[in-house]
């Protein structure tokens, strides 16, 4: 299968199977793709906890979910996607590491910004790895539900990772045959190709 075949039947899952568990090897797999996402810079100011079905967290982060409760509870791995909280801990972080030019460029065209400009900056880049993410999910047959529909500050209260904030969490497994997202049972709806690609 080709991965635009792949693409066309990636969806987001509404209803997990609850047997149906991830391997470590895939799982490891996933985070060393994560690993090698791209950012600005190489800015990398992001933080990602898999969460396993077998933590003790993850009915506390479940509860912390809204809607999309049942999904956490049932799906295999959850991963919780975080940014840094401050440029001071950012500017830490790429001290010595990123190359000068890199470093010239925080500093002449985003840091003048202030620190709500910064954070606006660093979360896109974390938001750059959630499409790497559902994208190796597709390739590698795993099912995925991205999902802003959390409390963050209550997922940072049960994670307790003090220099980061969560942004979103993206539940992973294997579909439940029944569930009635699937492209088979509900078409996908996109704008059509020309309205949104444009050769210049």
């Amino acid at each position: 299968m080709t991965f635009l075949e792949q693409m066309k039947k990636r969806y987001t899952v509404k209803k997990y199977n609850p047997q149906g568990n991830i391997s470590e090897e895939k799982i490891a797999e996933l985070k060393e793709i994560l690993n090698l996402s791209p950012s600005s810079i190489n800015s990398q100011p992001w933080n990602f906890t898999f969460v396993n079905n077998h933590s003790k967290v993850r009915n506390q982060l479940a509860e912390a979910s809204y809607w999309n409760k049942d999904k956490i509870l049932e799906s295999s791995h959850l991963i919780v996607f975080q940014v840094l909280k401050n440029s001071d801990d950012f500017e830490k972080q790429i001290d010595g590491v990123l190359p000068e030019g890199s470093v010239n460029y925080y500093k002449n065209f985003v840091k003048p910004k202030g620190e709500e400009g910064i954070k606006y900056w660093m979360k896109h880049q974390v938001y750059l790895s959630l499409g790497v993410l559902l994208s190796a999910c597709a390739a590698m047959g795993i099912d995925s539900t991205p999902m802003e529909g959390i409390e963050p500050g209550q997922y940072d209260d049960i994670l307790k990772n003090e220099k980061y904030e969560t942004l979103f969490a993206v539940a992973l497994g294997q579909k439940d045959e029944a569930d009635a997202n699937q492209p088979e049972l509900n078409p996908k709806i996109r704008l059509k190709a020309e309205n949104v690609i444009i050769e210049a």
